[in-house]
């Protein structure tokens, strides 16, 4: 893939990534700290200045799409698109209208993009028909949590809530499967990999909520992750920068070849991120509820970096869970735990 084409394929997520204009400073913060890395770290001068070309309106969807010649790259960029999009568990009106035109200019087909938009919607689907209390309250936007506003907590009023009793090593067995499932995913070089990421995330904080008598609702879920400085639109932005600047996109239309041995640093960010997730939730729905936005944001880093480290060490159950995977399963596991 040519520096020009990795530079469309990036403007077009960060495209889409601004398509609802209702992105939280702190929100377009991350997404600009996470353009500026992926320049830096992949030593691509091209990619300096994508992010400003996007937020100054140099470059359109019409430009970007321009740079992308094969029908694979095309379909790749539609589906980076959707993802980024749909991070949020629900596509706006403007998001939709996003797509719409993207799709023309990419030249693709309604029959072309059919079955990846399918796989979207029953992904999210699945999520809400495995979780009925997340699906039973609407969900409410995490942008409040995002820009500094506290979570819901404990009662006010009195000492804060007692947890129910937890089995706490069965807690740990599953935040560690579902962070070696993660990692695993990143090593796929499919598109409906990385979708099933966050909704795996959601799910396990679902669950360890309820493990501490917790009864959640799919926006208290989004903003606890989004408070915890986890953003949902900037962590797909940064597996697919990843991906694409380390080559496993290179080789498109599902088959990975050599690529798999260069997505080492997203699939380490995909572990470390779900585990120090998932601890944050134990202390969170464990201690009360107590914990302010600063107090989670903070734990959370704490957390993030033993996280990172622990990583390499898992890295023969990554490779193996990766090389068992398919979409089924992946579906599967997103519907039923």
């Amino acid at each position: 893939m040519t520096p020009a084409q990795q530079e469309s394929l990036l403007s077009i997520a960060l495209l889409a990534a601004f398509a609802d204009g209702n992105k939280a400073e702190a929100e377009r913060a991350e997404i600009r700290r996470i353009a500026e890395m992926l320049a830096s770290e992949a030593g691509a001068a091209h990619l300096a200045g994508v992010y400003q070309n996007v937020l100054l309106k140099r470059v359109n969807v019409a430009s970007a799409a321009a740079g992308l010649e094969a029908p694979e790259q095309r379909q790749l960029a539609y589906e980076m698109a959707v993802c980024v999009c749909d991070a949020d568990g629900r596509l706006s009106d403007a998001e939709k209208h996003f797509l719409s035109d993207l799709r023309q200019h990419l030249a693709l087909e309604p029959a072309q993009t059919a079955a990846f938009d399918l796989q979207t919607d029953t992904a999210m689907a699945a999520l809400d028909e495995a979780t009925p209390a997340l699906a039973a309250a609407p969900a409410s936007a995490a942008s409040a949590a995002a820009s500094g506003a506290s979570l819901p907590t404990a009662p006010q009023g009195g000492a804060p809530q007692i947890a129910a009793a937890a089995d706490e090593a069965a807690l740990d067995r599953s935040i560690l499967n579902h962070a070696i499932l993660n990692g695993a995913l990143e090593l796929l070089p499919q598109s409906w990999a990385s979708m099933a990421i966050i909704p795996l995330q959601i799910k396990m904080v679902y669950g360890i909520g309820k493990a501490y008598g917790v009864t959640l609702d799919q926006g208290h879920v989004r903003e606890f992750i989004a408070a915890a400085g986890v953003g949902l639109t900037s962590q797909y932005l940064e597996q697919f920068g990843r991906k694409l600047l380390g080559g496993l996109l290179g080789s498109l239309a599902g088959k990975a070849g050599g690529g798999v041995g260069r997505a080492g640093a997203s699939m380490a960010m995909s572990f470390a991120t779900t585990y120090a997730l998932g601890q944050l939730a134990r202390r969170y729905y464990a201690g009360g509820r107590v914990m302010n936005t600063a107090l989670l944001r903070e734990t959370y880093q704490g957390l993030l970096g033993p996280a990172r480290q622990m990583q390499t060490h898992y890295l023969p159950q990554i490779r193996q869970k990766a090389g068992s995977l398919n979409a089924a399963q992946v579906m599967a596991m997103v519907r039923g735990g």
